[in-house]
């Protein structure tokens, strides 16, 4: 990833205190001792990496800055600042993709907006059919004995997911999920990022407009028709929350599936006790969504603020690290070993505040289907090349291949 000095990514670090880098391949691989480390240490970290960045590791400290709103605003709600020349309303603030990259008021209504399609209920009515696209991979696949379970499962399954639940074809999915995970792969490699982007809130424009001349019974429609007061959403607004269910939705949910089945792929007593015993999966997902957290997101400080012997400036970049958070000793018992029936478990995986994830319900969900689908078919894996597995970092921390071998 190229975010804009490319020296940033070849020098090693020197202190993860004073120079801690998400990308670095230590980190990325094992972010662990760095953590423990950095907890000890320097709980509150910084670095001059990507433009400059605080990072709190402690449990207490993530939630306390995660309250500070809009002190600590969402408008560029990244890891990462953009590259000097990106910045523009379209691609930070409300109409880049709100509620998450809102401050209140904005956050409060379009937040508003999107909760009732993402109740329990709601997504209960998505069970059926995500059993069915899990279905339809395993049958890709299985009769091969291998597969990717990165590439060829967890990350063809959120897509597929959110795609139906938005109300698009299969043939405009396909194109958009395309673009979607070239967004992705290229970072934000400045001119191929913006490129995507702007595919991606075209696409959703013309949708919008359709739906807002011709409604139907689904997703897009039910946001073009929202109110706040008298008025319609803003055009723009409503664009920016169609592609922030896709972009922020797939890669973070299928990290976690993919995590999981690397997990048990290489820790065989926790696979033959899944697999033994069906009645853990809620505690085992949890505990997944706990070790395996994906996401750190960004604040930028609007204002000089104090907390714990640290004064943030204005525009500082303030990182809140919810996977260290989740293994904080002070909070978990035993945080670095994954029990699958631990009890008292209150992560954090998906936010804190007014910007806890909207979409938690249907992550569940689906992470739940997908691990409870692969066990039904495929209940003995193994890593075939430990060697071939790539982990990918910064904002969103997860494996991108994961080869398996299955009986």
């Amino acid at each position: 990833m190229d975010l804009s000095n490319e020296s940033d990514a070849i020098k090693p670090v020197a202190d993860p205190a004073t120079d801690y880098d998400l990308l670095d391949k230590s980190y990325v691989e094992n972010p662990l001792p760095i953590w423990d480390d950095l907890r000890q240490r320097c709980p509150i970290a910084h670095t001059e990496r990507w433009g400059g960045s605080w990072m709190p590791t402690r449990y207490k400290d993530v939630q306390a800055l995660a309250r500070k709103v809009p002190i600590l605003s969402s408008l560029s709600n990244m890891a990462f600042d953009l590259p000097e020349g990106l910045n523009s309303d379209l691609l930070t603030g409300p109409k880049a993709g709100a509620p998450i990259s809102a401050d209140p008021p904005e956050q409060t209504w379009t937040r508003q907006a999107l909760l009732p399609h993402f109740t329990r209920t709601a997504v209960e009515t998505q069970r059926s059919f995500t059993e069915g696209v899990c279905e339809n991979l395993i049958d890709s696949f299985i009769e091969d004995g291998r597969c990717d379970a990165a590439s060829q499962y967890a990350e063809q399954l959120t897509p597929q997911v959110l795609i139906h639940i938005l109300g698009l074809d299969k043939d405009a999915g396909a194109e958009l999920t395309g673009w979607v995970n070239n967004l992705l792969d290229v970072g934000l490699e400045g001119t191929e990022w913006t490129r995507y982007w702007h595919l991606i809130r075209n696409f959703f424009a013309k949708e919008v407009q359709n739906r807002r001349a011709y409604p139907r019974n689904d997703f897009i429609s039910a946001l073009s028709q929202a109110k706040f007061g008298e008025e319609l959403f803003p055009e723009e607004i409503v664009v920016g929350m169609c592609a922030l269910q896709l972009v922020a939705g797939i890669d973070t949910t299928w990290s976690v599936i993919s995590s999981a089945i690397w997990h048990f792929a290489t820790h065989q007593i926790d696979r033959q006790r899944m697999v033994s015993d069906p009645s853990l999966w809620n505690s085992a997902v949890e505990e997944m969504l706990r070790f395996y957290s994906p996401v750190t997101a960004g604040r930028n400080a609007l204002e000089e603020t104090a907390y714990a012997g640290v004064i943030f400036q204005p525009g500082d970049k303030v990182l809140l690290n919810f996977p260290a958070a989740n293994h904080d000793p002070e909070i978990f018992e035993d945080p670095h070993t994954v029990r699958l029936d631990r009890e008292d478990n209150r992560h954090i995986a998906f936010g804190v505040g007014i910007h806890r994830c909207t979409g938690l319900h249907l992550a569940r969900m689906e992470i739940q289907v997908a691990l409870r689908a692969w066990f039904h078919r495929i209940p003995n894996f193994t890593i075939e090349d430990p060697e071939a597995v790539i982990w990918a970092g910064g904002g969103t921390r997860g494996p991108r291949c994961v080869p398996v071998l299955f009986t």
